[in-house]
């Protein structure tokens, strides 16, 4: 393509700038070759020349389309050139606020200063499982991406994480690994996540300090290897670390720190464990106060000091080995104190009293005098003698802090290696991810050894990116099949031989070091001489002798040679080290194993002693030659992995959040290779496209003959008409190739086609509007003219009409005048008339009024005064029977008192208790009947009183009304005639004012309109707003209920999860520990060990309220608050429970009175009744006196600790005994009465069990008579005699043995008593009453808990009593009436079979219940249940089964059938929570287990909804509320799976089928991608689209429908589903620039669309789905709707109300134009939302909540099917079940 046809008019280009690097132009006149000038129009509109050379002929690089502006992969730009990627980082930086962009295979991470929610668990989840191009670039997606590969090829990976100090590398590896850690699970061990997590504080605690660049610059390099299993769970950890600053130790620059744990020590001094350490302020140290600078802002040093305490104890260091490194690190702080002085020029001494060192050698271990010895002294050695020299003040000095850098670094060592041992793992490693934290290319004004280590290894990282690079072009190239040729690029081998070659810079270092008398000045004269003419990398400055320049990738950097040999060398004082070895410290030594070690190996038996330390000093590795070996097993490292590039930008030095200086931002970019893979890139085909998205895109330049059915021709012969030079693009396997700028030129080409497009759509609707504005108004002239004739033909008519009515008008004024003169004149006679016989007929009325009414007062009064003397003497008589019948009543009540005190009274009392019951009974029911009669008597008078009472009032209503007439009329009468006189002067005046007042009238109608409108607004305002006030708080108490209900089953399943988790952890532990012994085989237990485990939680249930032991034990240590709101709950808990307990028992004695109505007709049975009445009385009585002889006992033993019980032979104690005697004496006869009526009870049952020996019995006696009767009599009454004696004698020793225990436990509360009265004695009184107090108040609540439970135990059996009562009673009249039919005469009939009656029970035998569930349950497949049977046959069958262990009083087998049921459903769950069909089959049928528990418990909420039949069947004996709450926890356990399950089938599909998926290609087509293509971007045959998710939805309706779940259950599982689809969408879309636009909203408004019309075809569009598709609909809609003005972001605002804030902004942030019709929003739109929207009050999330469950809810569905109607099939195998 011709320059010419690119540099047009109008064309925008780059042009250099000192401030800015590069501007942007546009041409103002074609270019045409041969011009050396460019006219040119900034964008500030100043027009400029540019100057073209003329022996390059270099044009200024081209601008990319806006279109293609703010892409996420810089290689998807179609001009790849430095200002384009500056600008697109521009971008996406500072407008849309996106910190990281693609580069190929590297990661752009720009720090924005600010903390950014992009890293919540949500977005790890969200990134989890993805294709690296299918989400906007993330360093999550770097992760993923490196995990995926990892478990995909099986080999080893690295995170290369790189950039200047600033930049945020640190921050970046650490997100890294928080992903690893999160998206993995631990193998074996249980936090090894959390332990390679807290090794990050760790090390930025002892290797990170502040610098004048950063607040958190990490001053070493780290290498983690991160462990994984073949499971690809994390096992462990390693780390490596590279060239830690050391020098920082002892020297900071102006504002800068040291590191971060100094610091952090000196802040937490005040603590008492610091206090030995006798620390400060950090300024009160030097090597901590010469930056000036000992506080960051935002940092709590003491915080961070407590972080990094947790971390070391999170990662197994132990407090002693942690206080040991605190120690070490104070002593560095103390030594930096150390003052040297000079004593001469040579010599220097520190003085003995020194306090710093005093407390340095204190804390190491060492002796004080030595110490200050060699500080200030040194050992030479030569070949015949060793002797000791003094050293200088200075040299003092340097040795001191070359010692603090000594024990610096090998502390550092030493805690690095504790970390690894404490990451590292038993299991077997099977791969690992590395993640690289290096330092960047630095550059600074003075650059020294430690930079040039940097650069050295960023030369070797450099050489290794570009070949990476340039092997994964050449792989794509053959790949495609494609022709390539060899690409030229930058090789760093030379500067890399430069630096470590033999004889190179290194080198030469290391042999300086090893002279007796090397110096900097040497050995940069030998550089000078070795490398200056043989190297083009190295240079040397003009003005310097001391320094040297190398020529790096990125930049030349000088280099100072002064103090390059010291710190390579890194001596120190060996006489020092030496000492420090002599530690009595434990740590301190271990710290210094390594030089022993390496003192060993080299000194071995030589001849010469000398020979020996010279060859020790020549073995020592300088820090060089460590650096370069390990700088090579890194890069071997490596080389053996996959290698992820993240480079970091500091995008300026201010530390401005979200700012980018272009300087400093393309000097970063050159220097990490951004620019670098951009060249390699752009010098082949930087462009590539799927032949479907080329198809796509570029439809439209397509004509309809063009378009063939093979996709890949049809873009073959488009391209050769549109591009004529073959070489610009090249056609691969699967690709389209393109050249730098061929894209741009098809985007040209698009854009002009859609431009003549729309031209065309707009002439053609301009002559549409034009053509109908002028029918319009032809039409308009018409009927105006219509109209104009038909008014001027009206007005004619109107005068023709006016003329004839005058006339008509005045003939009938006059006849009105006329009659109204006749009316007037005889309506005044006939008024005349009227008021003259109204007057005589009142006058004769009034008087006959007068005379009655005297006669009715006369008559009340003599009535009035008879009843007040009546009332007087009956007042008086009253008052004196009262006073004498209250003087018999108190020497009563006294006779009564003195009874009462008496033990004889309570006998007197219950002699003929048993006639008085009886004699009340039968007054009661007399009573009943008299109140029946009095009331239906009561209702008849009432009846009768009410007709009398209306006929009354009828009558007095017709009298009052004619009486108000008379009265009216008498009042009228006098005033008519008053008014006639002046009638005719008024009429005139009325006739005057008449128009007045129309005229009023009108007005005041009109107010009255006008206020009418306003009072009914305010009204319907107000009703309006009562009823939404009404709807809000019924909505939010819904909300509340929702939600209280969501975090109940939310808990309930993480307890099932977790123990489920106990349960696998303990089975594995017995599989290992019987692994270990010999000869033992495991068995499967999974199945015993839940029906325990379930057991076990029912008894726990059951017995809550018992206390145990050591409740007991702890109820003493409990605070006094808590102690009485217990005791008040309990109160309010046994009164509830009392009362439910009342209701029950008067429903089951209703039950009972109905019973024993009917079963009176026999009198055998009244016998029976009656005797049992006398008995429970009896006991009743005996339980009464038991009581009253333990509250005797208590009054006893509970008086006041000071006194003491009444002595023998006192007065209180003989009476006391005497009271004790009496009750035992009745106590026996009690006892004796029960015996008697025991024994005759149970000769009567057992005679009506013997009904079957009756004919024997009957022969026997015919045969022996009478006499052989009455011997088998008295020998069975003798024989239960024995029985009832020795039941009595064991009844009596437990009693006896109880009463001991009792005495016994008084005795030892007595001893305790006195004790704590002996202690409470030696306390003061506060402390005296406080702890009595406290001993009551336990004492009281465990005697409370203890009476709550005995009384709980003795209501328990007496349930169990009265229901064993009840079957014992129904079973002796059923046998009575067999009997009655045996003994009845026997007569010859026909026998009939008849149909049998079944009863709706399924029989089955003990031991069965396993059988029955295998195959129920565990064996059974869902699919040919739901499709040949009713549903929920196995919950039918298994409460039939339930039904018959009630009916025969079996309590064991109904728990033992429930609990091997649950356990067999969660076995199943367990087993095959995967299948769909499965989980939702065991739903539907444990929610029909537990309606079918509700329908026939017998409560009268579920009975109603039953038929008759179906109440016959309700259960007996038992009541099961409590398994109905364990199943319906199962049911929540099992819809939870169910939602995972679903979940798991509709996540993968969600994003193609609602994001991804177009139905419409071509207009709306895909932009390029760059090199990271989306995982959608090649056509499959089975691409999802919304019609599969459909299909899935429906599927899942039908499986749930067939299996017989509850519609409303449906709709819940439905709702949630749409749930999942809408957060998942959402989700995904606000992490997908390439899915926020125009027509991708208008994909989901229609595929949405689509799901609406799936729920109206269900007919569930009222279940709730919709509603939760709102945030996806409004987030749609906001891609459509217009974003410029303030309206719009109104509009905005009023629509998005289900959305957050963060979540709008993010989406108007996104946005991205498809077509270049459209525009991106500005960033003063998006800050008007956030102000419109700063006052709302929402989460701060960005993401919906994808794991969100809704709280399910089980209403109640009474079912049809009647039990006895059910059949079991043949092919269940469940042969062994009757039905009954």
């Amino acid at each position: 393509m011709a320059a010419s046809e690119l540099y047009s008019k109008y064309a925008r280009v780059w042009l250099p700038d000192a401030t800015e690097v590069w501007k942007s132009a546009e041409l103002i006149k074609d270019y045409t070759p041969g011009d050396l000038t460019l006219y040119l129009q900034l964008e500030d509109g100043t027009v400029v020349e540019y100057k073209i050379d003329p022996r390059t002929k270099n044009l200024p690089p081209l601008r990319n389309p806006n279109i293609l502006v703010g892409e996420n992969d810089l290689t998807a730009l179609s001009y790849l050139h430095e200002p384009a990627v500056l600008h697109n980082l521009k971008v996406r930086f500072v407008d849309s606020k996106l910190i990281y962009t693609y580069c190929g295979i590297v990661l752009v991470a720009i720090n924005p200063y600010e903390n950014l929610p992009i890293y919540e668990a949500d977005i790890i989840n969200a990134y989890s499982g993805q294709n690296m191009g299918d989400m906007d670039p993330h360093i999550f997606a770097v992760a993923e991406e490196a995990y995926k590969q990892m478990a995909r090829d099986e080999r080893n990976q690295s995170i290369i994480v790189s950039g200047e100090s600033g930049a945020g590398k640190t921050v970046s590896a650490k997100y890294a690994m928080r992903y690893f850690a999160t998206v993995s699970c631990s193998s074996g061990e249980t936090n090894v996540e959390e332990r390679v997590l807290a090794s990050s504080p760790i090390m930025e605690a002892l290797g990170n300090a502040k610098t004048t660049r950063n607040d958190n610059s990490s001053r070493f390099g780290k290498y983690i290897e991160i462990g994984f299993d073949k499971k690809y769970c994390i096992t462990g950890a390693n780390m490596r670390t590279y060239l830690l600053e050391k020098s920082r130790v002892v020297f900071q620059a102006h504002g800068e720190r040291n590191y971060h744990i100094f610091y952090q020590l000196c802040a937490s001094s005040h603590l008492s464990e610091f206090k030995a350490f006798k620390l400060g302020c950090a300024d009160d140290f030097h090597y901590t106060n010469q930056g000036q600078s000992p506080v960051i802002d935002r940092v709590d040093d003491a915080k961070e000091m407590r972080n990094t305490r947790k971390a070391f104890s999170l990662l197994g260091i132990s407090e002693n080995e942690q206080m040991e490194i605190y120690q070490i690190l104070a002593a560095i702080l103390h030594l930096s104190n150390v003052e040297v002085k000079d004593q001469s020029a040579d010599r220097s001494s520190i003085l003995p009293n020194d306090a710093h060192l005093m407390v340095f050698c204190e804390l190491m271990g060492v002796a004080c005098e030595e110490m200050a010895h060699w500080l200030c002294h040194r050992k030479l050695k030569t070949t015949s003698e060793t002797y000791v020299k003094p050293v200088t003040k200075m040299d003092a000095v340097n040795g001191r802090d070359a010692l603090a850098k000594h024990i610096y670094a090998r502390l550092f060592n030493w805690i690095v290696g504790s970390i690894n041992n404490a990451l590292k793992s038993a299991a077997k490693q099977h791969s690992f991810i590395g993640v690289l934290d290096i330092y960047g290319f630095e550059t600074f004004d003075v650059n020294s050894f430690e930079q040039f280590c940097i650069n050295y290894a960023n030369e070797k990282l450099q050489q290794q990116f570009n070949l990476h690079v340039f092997k994964l072009e050449q792989e794509e190239y053959m790949r495609e099949e494609i022709p390539w040729r060899l690409i030229d690029f930058y090789d760093n081998q030379p500067c890399i031989n430069l630096i470590e070659a033999k004889m190179g810079i290194l080198d030469l270092l290391d042999e300086e070091c090893k002279m007796p008398k090397g110096s900097d000045n040497t050995w940069a004269q030998k550089l000078y001489n070795t490398l200056l003419k043989q190297n083009a990398h190295f240079d040397k400055p003009r003005l310097s002798n001391r320094a040297f320049i190398i020529h790096h990738f990125a930049d030349k950097v000088e280099y100072q040679c002064e103090g390059f040999l010291e710190k390579n060398k890194d001596t120190v004082n060996e006489e020092q080290i030496n000492v420090l070895k002599k530690s009595k410290f434990n740590l301190l030594p271990k710290l210094f194993e390594d030089d022993e070690k390496a003192t060993v190996s080299t000194n071995k038996p030589t001849s010469i002693i000398g020979r020996s330390s010279q060859t020790q000093r020549d073995n020592k590795k300088t820090v060089g030659l460590q650096f370069r070996q390990s700088l090579h097993l890194l890069m071997d490292t490596l080389n053996a992995t996959t290698p992820h590039y993240v480079r970091c930008i500091k995008p300026n030095d201010h530390k401005a959040p979200f700012t980018l200086d272009p300087v400093r931002a393309v000097q970063q970019l050159r220097a990490c290779g951004i620019l670098e893979t951009i060249r390699i890139s752009a010098a082949g085909f930087p462009s590539r496209w799927t032949y479907q998205e080329f198809f796509s895109r570029y439809r439209v330049l397509m004509k309809q003959n063009d378009v063939l059915s093979d996709k890949k021709q049809t873009c073959r012969n488009l391209l050769e008409k549109l591009i004529e030079d073959q070489d610009k693009y090249q056609f691969g396997k699967n690709k389209i190739f393109f050249r730098a700028g061929q894209v741009a030129y098809l985007e040209k080409l698009r854009s002009d086609k859609l431009r003549m497009a729309c031209v065309r759509i707009q002439k053609t609707i301009r002559c549409w509007l034009a053509r109908k504005k002028y029918l319009r108004m032809r039409k308009s002239a018409i009927i105006i003219q219509r109209h104009v004739r038909g008014y001027q033909a009206r007005c004619y008519v109107q005068f023709l009409r006016r003329t004839r009515a005058a006339v008509v008008i005045q003939k009938n004024v006059r006849m009105w005048l006329t009659r109204r003169q006749y009316r007037q004149q005889r309506s005044a006679a006939i008024t005349l008339q009227c008021f003259l016989r109204a007057y005589m007929a009142r006058k004769q009325y009034y008087k006959l009024i007068f005379e009655k009414k005297a006669v009715v007062i006369q008559r009340w009064v003599k009535g009035w005064l008879t009843r007040q003397h009546y009332r007087r003497i009956m007042a008086a008589v009253v008052l004196l029977q009262s006073c004498a019948r209250r003087m018999k009543a108190k020497k009563e009540l006294k006779k009564l008192k003195v009874e009462a005190r008496s033990v004889e009274h309570y006998k007197k009392l219950n002699i003929g208790m048993e006639n008085k019951i009886v004699q009340l009974q039968h007054k009661i029911n007399e009573q009943h009947k008299e109140n029946r009669e009095l009331s239906e008597r009561l209702s008849a008078v009432e009846k009768t009183q009410s007709m009398e009472r209306e006929k009354q009032s009828r009558e007095i209503e017709n009298l009052r009304k004619s009486e108000e007439e008379a009265r009216r009329k008498a009042e009228v009468f006098p005033s008519l005639l008053e008014q006639l006189s002046f009638l005719q002067h008024e009429l005139e005046n009325t006739l005057s004012e008449k128009e007045g007042l129309e005229k009023q009238m009108n007005v005041y109608k009109e107010q009255i309109q006008q206020v009418c409108p306003l009072q009914l607004l305010n009204t319907q305002h107000c009703f309006v707003l009562e009823i939404k006030t009404n709807i809000d708080n019924t909505k939010q108490l819904e909300k509340d209920l929702s939600e209280e209900r969501s975090r109940y089953q939310s808990l309930l399943s993480e307890h099932l999860h977790l123990e489920e988790r106990h349960r696998d952890l303990k089975e594995d532990m017995n599989f290992s520990i019987s692994s270990t012994k010999s000869g033992h085989k495991r068995t499967d237990s999974n199945y015993s060990s839940n029906s325990s485990e379930f057991s076990q939680t029912l008894a726990s249930t059951e017995g809550e309220d018992s206390p145990t032991q050591t409740e007991d034990e702890n109820q003493s240590t409990v605070d006094l608050s808590v102690l009485l709101k217990l005791q008040r709950r309990v109160k309010e808990l046994e009164q509830e429970k009392q009362s439910l307990w009342q209701q029950l028992d008067k429903r089951e004695e209703a039950q009972q009175e109905k019973a024993k109505v009917e079963e009176q007709r026999t009198v055998g049975r009244a016998e029976l009744d009656l005797e049992t009445l006398k008995r429970q009385e009896l006991e009743y009585e005996n339980k009464r006196l038991k009581q009253d002889l333990n509250e005797l006992r208590k009054s006893l033993t509970n008086e006041n600790s000071e006194a003491l019980p009444p002595a023998p032979g006192s007065v209180p104690y003989k009476i006391l005994l005497e009271q004790l005697n009496s009750s035992n004496e009745e106590l026996e006869m009690r006892k004796e009465e029960v015996l008697l009526l025991r024994s005759h009870m149970v000769r009567q049952e057992a005679l009506k069990h013997k009904v079957k020996k009756q004919i024997t019995l009957l022969t026997i006696f015919i045969l022996y008579g009478e006499l052989w009767l009455a011997y088998e009599g008295l020998k069975e009454t003798n024989r239960l005699l024995e029985c009832q004696m020795q039941e009595q004698e064991r009844v009596l020793s437990e009693k006896y043995r109880k009463l001991l225990e009792e005495m016994n436990k008084l005795k030892e509360e007595k001893e305790q008593q006195q004790k704590l009265l002996a202690q409470n004695l030696l306390l003061p009184e506060d402390a005296r009453i406080e702890a009595s107090l406290k001993h009551e108040i336990t004492r009281l609540a465990s005697e409370n808990l203890e009476l709550m439970e005995q009384h709980e135990k003795q209501e328990k059996t007496m349930r169990k009593l009265k229901k064993q009562l009840k079957f014992l009673m129904r079973k002796s009249t059923q046998q009575k009436k067999n009997s009655s039919l045996m003994n009845a005469p026997v007569r010859a009939v026909n026998i009939t079979r008849k149909e049998k009656d079944y009863q709706g029970m399924l029989e089955y035998k003990k031991g069965d219940e396993s059988r029955l569930l295998k195959s129920l349950v565990l064996e059974l497949k869902p699919r040919g249940v739901a499709v040949n049977f009713i549903p929920g046959l196995p919950a039918y069958i298994i409460f039939m089964c339930v039904r018959y262990a009630d009916s025969v009083n079996d309590d064991e087998g109904v728990s033992t059938l429930l609990n091997l049921t649950i356990t067999s459903i969660k076995g199943v769950i367990k087993k095959r929570g995967n299948d769909f069909e499965v989980v939702s089959f065991w739903l539907a049928n444990a929610c029909r287990l537990m309606h079918c528990l509700r329908q026939y418990s017998g409560d009268e909420v579920y009975m109603i909804h039953n038929t008759a039949k179906q109440n016959e069947h309700c259960l007996t004996n038992f009541e099961l509320s409590e398994y109905q709450q364990v199943i319906c926890d199962l049911a929540i356990q099992i819809y939870r799976q169910l939602i995972k399950c679903m979940e798991d089938i509709l996540q993968p599909i969600i994003v193609g089928c609602m994001l991804e998926h177009e139905t419409v290609h071509g207009v709306l087509g895909s932009k390029p991608t760059g090199l990271r293509k989306r995982s959608t971007s090649l056509p499959e045959e089975g691409a999802v689209t919304v019609e599969v998710l459909l299909q899935h939805l429906g599927l899942f309706h039908t499986t749930m429908s067939q299996h017989g779940m509850d519609s409303d259950l449906i709709k819940q599982v439905v709702k949630q589903q749409f749930y999942i689809i809408c957060a998942v969408t959402l989700n995904h879309l606000l992490l997908r620039k390439d899915m926020c636009s125009w027509s991708k909203g208008l994909q989901i408004r229609y595929n949405v669309w689509q799901l609406e019309e799936w729920l109206a075809e269900k007919e569930l569009a009222d279940c709730g789905a919709k509603e939760t598709l709102e945030p996806l609909i409004q987030a749609a809609q906001l891609l459509q709707i217009k974003k410029k003005t303030e309206a719009d972001a109104q509009a905005i605002c009023t629509m998005c109300t289900a959305l957050t804030t963060a979540q709008i902004v993010k989406v108007l942030s996104l946005y991205t134009p498809v077509i270049e019709f459209e525009e991106r929003v500005s960033t003063t739109f998006i800050t008007i939302i956030k102000n419109l929207l700063k006052d709302r009050v929402e989460s701060s999330t960005l993401m919906m909540d994808a794991k969100k469950i809704f709280a399910v809810t089980f209403p109640f569905m009474p079912s049809a099917v009647t039990l006895e109607t059910i059949q079991i099939p043949a092919s269940l195998n469940l042969s062994f079940l009757t039905r009954v």
